[in-house]
């Protein structure tokens, strides 16, 4: 079985991205650098590797459009799986391997398996890992790393452009599991992941974790949630009900904890507005 891959760019460290590039693409035939930087970069690619495909788009169209475009170009080259990585993702060891093993030891006899994902280590996850042998099957994954099986993609009609960014893989996920597909998360894959500006503060001996996002990101974040609970309430309403607490909980470390405060708020207000507006894409559309 053959194996694409792509990574979405934007504004990257090529030094960083290159190094974590390594660390899967011995084990995939084709990726796909899709890249949502305001400059070509295919210079900072070039004599990597011929197994390379650059493509420009002239500007930022969103983490979701990227990987609409990665995967379209798959099926046209005949793939049937496609790895999906952030440029600030890496694999440890032989994780993406593990992966693939997995896939073509149980997929023949599960067709209903849409995503194959490696355990994240984060700051989150505080060094901290389930068995090794373990399998588990949740709702949704984080996009990074994921093996996705590109039938199914094609039968939810892929990725959603009008996330832009933030919650375009928990949609994803969702609208996969809606439809009686599966995603399996392999634990003895690792795959090593930053998530943003993450830190850890600790405030009357209580310990709280502050990603720092934008006040852009915060935008998105908000009004997304609030699609994502309206698609979702009535399948996953667990799920749909913690993503808006945790808006509230996001509120209350801003104000403890991040800079620009009010900048923050005022634009997390904005993205509450627009959702009941009905507006989607680009914050700038």
């Amino acid at each position: 079985m053959q194996y694409a891959g792509t990574v979405i760019l934007f504004n990257p460290d090529q030094k960083d991205v290159i190094k974590n590039i390594n660390s899967y693409l011995k084990y995939i035939d084709k990726l796909y650098l899709i890249d949502n930087s305001s400059i070509d970069n295919q210079g900072l690619f070039t004599n990597i590797d011929n197994k390379i495909e650059y493509v420009w788009n002239k500007g930022n169209l969103g983490i979701a459009a990227g990987l609409n475009i990665a995967a379209r170009k798959a099926i046209d080259d005949g793939f049937s799986w496609l790895l999906t990585m952030d440029q600030d993702s890496q694999f440890k060891d032989e994780s993406l391997l593990y992966l693939e093993e997995y896939i073509e030891t149980n997929f023949d006899q599960n067709q209903n398996i849409a995503i194959v994902s490696p355990f994240h280590e984060t700051v989150l996850s505080g060094g901290n890992r389930p068995d090794s042998e373990s399998v588990d099957k949740p709702i949704i994954v984080m996009t990074s790393g994921n093996l996705i099986n590109l039938n199914a993609y094609k039968k939810i009609n892929g990725f959603k452009d009008w996330y832009f960014i933030d919650c375009v893989d928990f949609d994803y996920c969702l609208n996969l599991v809606r439809n009686k597909y599966e995603i399996h998360q392999v634990n003895k894959a690792i795959l090593l992941h930053e998530l943003g500006d993450t830190v850890k503060k600790k405030l009357f001996s209580k310990t709280y974790f502050c990603d720092n996002h934008s006040h852009i990101r915060r935008y998105y974040i908000v009004r997304n949630r609030h699609y994502i609970y309206d698609e979702y309430k009535n399948d996953f309403p667990d799920y749909c009900d913690a993503e808006i607490r945790c808006t509230k909980a996001e509120v209350k470390r801003i104000i403890l904890f991040e800079k620009q405060k009010i900048k923050k708020l005022w634009y997390m207000y904005k993205g509450y507005r627009d959702y009941k507006k009905g507006k989607k894409g680009r914050i700038d559309a």
